[in-house]
């Protein structure tokens, strides 16, 4: 019985120590210099960490760098229509903001057709043509004109000769409402005939230079493309 008992023992420590064994080949022993588990990461290849002076607060790399302020915007070309920073300029910049496709050169080429064909119109009695490129304020006083020449049975000719200049001098928007004024210098040959064919105003020969400062008015952003004519007066 004492030797079963000590027979069985020895198998059985001979199996503990085979287990122990294995287990320390397979896990190896721990000797303080193991890799750590997570992948290391190149010091070579990172930005040092900047920490501030009396604490422990870490910052990531790149937040102790100066956030560069937004530049402004560069100030449009707008040689040949306004100077620089001038009001016309600012007023300007204020139709774009309204309404970004507004171009300042196809507008002044625009006004220089509107004064032709509103100068040829007036002459000619043109109501229909008239109405639809002027305010109501400067309708009623372009009929009022061509109702007299009409009850004095007067004519009146018109004949372009050239548009030397059209020039932005002032442009105001309130309420998305732009008004811009333009200069115009032309040169016309103007003739105010009777009923008899003479002429009793102007000369149906003589080229003048005439100067006009017009003002025309929309709403930025809406629909109708169309500037209607809100104001004349003289130019010196």
């Amino acid at each position: 019985m004492q030797d079963s008992f000590d027979v069985t023992t020895i198998i059985f420590l001979a199996l503990a120590v085979f287990v122990i064994w294995r287990l320390r080949s397979v896990l190896g022993q721990k000797t303080g210099a193991e890799r750590s588990p997570f992948k290391p990461v190149d010091r070579s290849r990172t930005e040092p960490q900047a920490r501030s002076d009396g604490d422990n607060v870490v910052r990531l790399p790149g937040a102790d760098r100066v956030q560069a302020a937004p530049q402004p915007a560069a100030p449009r070309d707008w040689r040949g229509i306004a100077e620089p920073g001038s009001e016309v300029a600012r007023g300007l910049e204020a139709c774009i903001q309204a309404e970004p496709s507004f171009d300042p050169r196809a507008f002044i080429e625009g006004a220089k057709s509107a004064y032709e064909a509103i100068m040829i119109a007036f002459a000619k009695g043109d109501r229909k043509t008239l109405r639809g490129l002027l305010s109501k304020e400067v309708g009623e006083a372009f009929e009022r004109a061509i109702a007299e020449r009409e009850r004095n049975r007067q004519t009146l000719e018109t004949t372009f000769v050239s548009i030397d200049k059209a020039e932005i001098v002032a442009v105001e928007v309130r309420n998305r409402v732009a008004h811009v004024t333009v200069r115009f210098l032309s040169n016309l040959i103007t003739a105010t005939r009777d009923a008899d064919g003479k002429v009793v105003d102007g000369s149906a020969e003589t080229v003048v230079e005439v100067p006009d400062v017009w003002t025309f008015a929309r709403t930025l952003g809406s629909r109708d493309p169309n500037w209607q004519l809100v104001a004349t007066e003289a130019g010196a």
